[in-house]
């Protein structure tokens, strides 16, 4: 058995370039996949923990890494190029679901079958994007989240803000109670999608700020879909992105007032949110 299945994933954020063909194009047979899968990257001032995030894709486990650049200002771009990734460029930064729009807009463009968003900041583990994309071809599922939150030990040794793991475990308490779900968590920066929910879902709607997330998830809830998580070891260090707490509050009072929406919606108070595409 391999060593690594015995020990905890090492941390280690700096890797040496290397171009995307080692992930894309196996030197060894693999098991022949029906799916494109393709996986996106929605980049703010990642340059120093890129290499490290794509290092640990399975090799053969997606068909296209694209990077979505959101006006960065150190080396991303250089960086992803210098890779082989697909790389767009935001010339002026549209927030982060604005970002999310325009890789989510390119995927359907391109034909893909299943969608993997990750964060390029190297704080999920990518090693368990064949985990999860296994979900949605099995078809027990169609959006799978990674779930950072196993026990409160482990979250808060992995260096997850006492705060943060308070208002993560409410927020997801308050979610799953009104929305009728089970999640573990539902504010993941890992997510699987099936094409059909990217085709119906009108995410083009949604805000271009953080809670692009929260409104996404409802929006897949109204419309009917499965959504399940797996669990995603995680990392918590200085290059790790993370919103502080003054965003962390204005988007936790968004998340409350998306659920809001969604049940105004329910009893006529009709949201755009949840309007057919058309």
């Amino acid at each position: 058995m391999p060593a690594t299945l015995l020990h905890e994933p090492p941390l280690n954020p700096v890797h040496d370039l290397f171009h995307v063909d080692r992930v894309l194009k196996p030197t060894e047979p693999v098991a022949p996949r029906k799916h494109k899968i393709i996986a996106v990257l929605p980049a703010y001032n990642a340059a120093r923990t890129l290499a490290a995030t794509v290092a640990d894709f399975p090799v053969g486990s997606v068909d296209e890494i694209l990077l979505v650049d959101d006006g960065s200002k150190d080396n991303t771009v250089a960086i992803a190029r210098e890779m082989g990734l697909s790389v767009i460029v935001h010339e002026k930064n549209t927030g982060y679901g604005g970002n999310q729009k325009t890789c989510y807009k390119y995927c359907l463009d391109r034909g893909a079958d299943i969608v993997v968003m990750i964060h390029p900041d190297y704080q999920y583990d990518a090693r368990t994007i064949p985990h999860a994309v296994g979900m949605i071809e099995l078809g027990i599922c169609d959006v799978i989240l990674g779930n950072r939150v196993r026990s409160r030990a482990e979250a808060l040794k992995c260096g997850m803000p006492w705060w943060k793991y308070v208002s993560n475990r409410a927020l997801t308490a308050f979610e799953n109670l009104f929305l009728g779900q089970n999640l573990g968590e539902f504010h993941s920066g890992f997510r699987v999608y099936r094409r059909k929910v990217l085709e119906t879902v009108p995410f083009e709607r949604n805000s271009d700020d953080f809670v692009f997330d929260t409104q996404f998830l409802v929006q897949a809830v109204h419309f009917g879909f499965r959504l399940g998580d797996i669990p995603v070891p995680v990392r918590y260090f200085d290059e790790a992105s993370q919103i502080n707490f003054r965003r962390s509050a204005k988007y936790g009072l968004q998340t409350v007032n998306t659920v809001a929406k969604y049940w105004l919606n329910k009893i006529g108070f009709k949201s755009k949110l949840f309007k057919p595409k058309g």
